[in-house]
C-alpha cells in the first residue's frame, strides 16, 4: 500500500514538473543577444526576440530562455528583418530560346534566397499574363521563399529577342485580368527590353497599372537616339512607379550621372516627386562611377535589389548581401541599407505586413555578421571598389522555420545528441 502512495505522489510531482516547464516554455525559438534593427518601428538596439508559431511573439531587452523551447544566441549579430528582393528571376525552366520565362536563365528561388538572408524576393516580369499560371504552379506555390511578382506586359513574358518588340502582344486590359486575378501575388507591371521608338509600350503598362491599382516597373532604353530620361521621370511615371537598374550606364538610355559626374536635376526632382529609385544591379546595370557620384551627391537608392540570373550571380552582383555591402562601402549607414531591403520595398509593392518585426508579424528574420577587414568589390565592367565591411548571412528563419544555418548557432553541439 505504501509503494502504491508513493507511486502516485512521484507520478503527481513528475506531472507538476512537466507541467511548470511546458508553461514556462511558451516560446518556440528565443534569439538572445543580438543588435535589432527594424527600420519601421525605429529600433536600433540590442533585444531579444520571441517566436511562437511561425509569428514575432515579443520583443524585450531580457526575455528569460527557460521560456523558449529553443534559444539562438545571436551576440555580435544584427537581427533584421527578412530581406526582400523586389527584382529577380526565378521563372526557371526548360523551355529552349524563352531566355528567363521558363528558361535556363532564370534560377529555383530556395537555391540562392536563404543564404543572403533573403525571405520574399520579386519576380521582375519573367511571365506575362499568358505563361503566369504555370509560373505559379511550377514555382511559386512550390517554393519555401515567398515569391512575388511583376508581370510583364508582353503577354508571353520575358523571352527575349523579337518576342518583347512585339506590341501586339502588349495588352493592358488582359494584363491587369490577370493581375487582379492574383492580387496577393501580383504586386506590379513590368516593362523591359523594348528598343522602339515608342512610348506605346510604356503607356500601356501604366494603363494595366492604373486598371489593377500597381506600380510599374521599368528597365528602360535601347533607343537611339534615346527616348527621353526626363519625360519618363517627370511626365509618364506616376509616384510610386520604379525606374530600375538606376545605376547603369547603357547604349540606348540615358544615364542618371551626366558626363561631368553630377546628378540630372529632374532626376532628383522625380526622386522627391515620388519615383523609386531600384537598384537592379544584374549582370549589365551597374557601375561605381554612376553609383559613387550620386551617393556623395546625396542621391540613395529608394530601393537595393539583385536582378538575380544566371547571368548576373557569378559576375559582380553575387548575391543580395553583396550588393548591400557595396552600399554600405559607398557610404550608407547599416540602418539606411536594411531600410532599402525590408521596410522600404515592402512598402513599395504594397506588402506591409512584410519587412519588419512588430509583435504578430511573420517571423521571417536574417541574423546578419558585419565584418570588418580588407575586401574587394567589382562592378560589372570589372572595375574594383576596396572596402572594409562585408555582410554574411549567419542565419535565416522564414515563419518561424531555419532554413539556413552557416555556422549551426541554432543547433546542440554533437556530443550532447543521442544516437
Amino acid at each position: 500500500m505504501k509503494l502504491f502512495f508513493k507511486s502516485r505522489i512521484l507520478l503527481l510531482i513528475i506531472f507538476l514538473v512537466v507541467g511548470y516547464i511546458s508553461q514556462a516554455q511558451q516560446y518556440d525559438i528565443l534569439i538572445k543577444g543580438g543588435h535589432l534593427i527594424d527600420p519601421k518601428n525605429s529600433i536600433d538596439e540590442k533585444m531579444d526576440i520571441a517566436i511562437l508559431d511561425g509569428k514575432i511573439a515579443q520583443l524585450a531587452p531580457q526575455i528569460p530562455e527557460e521560456n523558449a523551447k529553443k534559444t539562438i544566441h545571436a551576440s555580435g549579430f544584427y537581427i533584421t528583418p527578412g530581406l526582400i528582393d523586389i527584382h529577380v528571376h526565378v521563372f526557371s525552366g526548360t523551355k529552349p530560346d524563352a531566355y528567363i520565362s521558363n528558361s535556363y536563365t532564370s534560377l529555383p528561388p530556395d537555391g540562392f534566397t536563404f543564404r543572403a538572408g533573403v525571405t520574399t524576393a520579386v519576380d521582375a516580369g519573367s511571365s506575362g499574363w499568358k505563361n503566369f499560371r504555370t509560373f505559379k504552379e511550377q514555382t511559386i506555390d512550390k517554393s519555401k521563399t515567398r515569391i512575388l511578382a511583376f508581370l510583364n506586359i508582353v503577354g508571353a513574358g520575358m523571352k527575349g529577342g523579337p518576342i518583347e518588340q512585339n506590341l501586339a502582344d502588349m495588352d493592358a486590359k488582359l494584363t491587369a485580368m490577370i493581375a487582379k486575378k492574383y492580387p496577393d501575388l501580383i504586386v506590379g507591371i513590368k516593362l523591359a527590353h523594348y528598343s522602339g521608338p515608342e512610348w506605346d509600350p510604356l503607356e500601356r503598362s501604366v494603363e494595366a497599372g492604373e486598371l489593377s491599382d500597381i506600380p510599374v516597373m521599368v528597365d528602360f532604353g535601347g533607343h537611339i537616339p534615346h527616348l527621353s530620361l526626363e519625360t519618363l521621370l517627370m511626365e509618364k511615371f506616376r509616384p510610386g512607379d520604379i525606374f530600375t537598374h538606376c545605376f547603369a550606364n547603357v547604349k540606348g538610355r540615358t544615364s542618371i550621372v551626366d558626363e561631368s559626374g553630377k546628378v540630372r536635376p529632374y532626376v532628383i526632382d522625380a526622386q522627391k516627386k515620388g519615383i523609386v529609385f531600384d537598384v537592379g544591379h544584374g549582370g549589365g546595370s551597374f557601375l561605381f562611377t554612376q553609383a559613387i557620384p550620386a551617393i556623395e551627391q546625396g542621391f540613395k537608392p529608394n530601393s537595393i535589389s539583385t536582378d538575380l540570373h544566371t547571368g548576373s550571380m557569378n559576375g559582380g552582383m553575387k548575391d543580395m548581401l553583396n550588393v548591400m555591402s557595396k552600399f554600405l562601402n559607398m557610404g550608407m549607414t547599416l540602418n539606411e541599407v536594411i531600410k532599402t531591403t525590408t521596410w522600404d520595398p515592402a512598402m513599395y509593392i504594397k506588402h506591409e505586413e512584410l519587412g519588419h518585426l512588430s509583435v504578430g508579424a511573420v517571423a521571417d528574420i536574417a541574423i546578419l555578421n558585419l565584418k570588418n577587414g580588407k575586401f574587394g568589390f567589382n562592378d560589372v565592367r570589372n572595375w574594383k571598389m576596396n572596402g572594409t565591411q562585408k555582410l554574411e548571412c549567419e542565419l535565416t528563419l522564414r515563419e518561424g522555420d531555419v532554413v539556413w544555418d552557416l555556422n549551426g548557432i541554432s543547433m546542440p553541439d554533437w556530443k550532447d545528441g543521442v544516437e
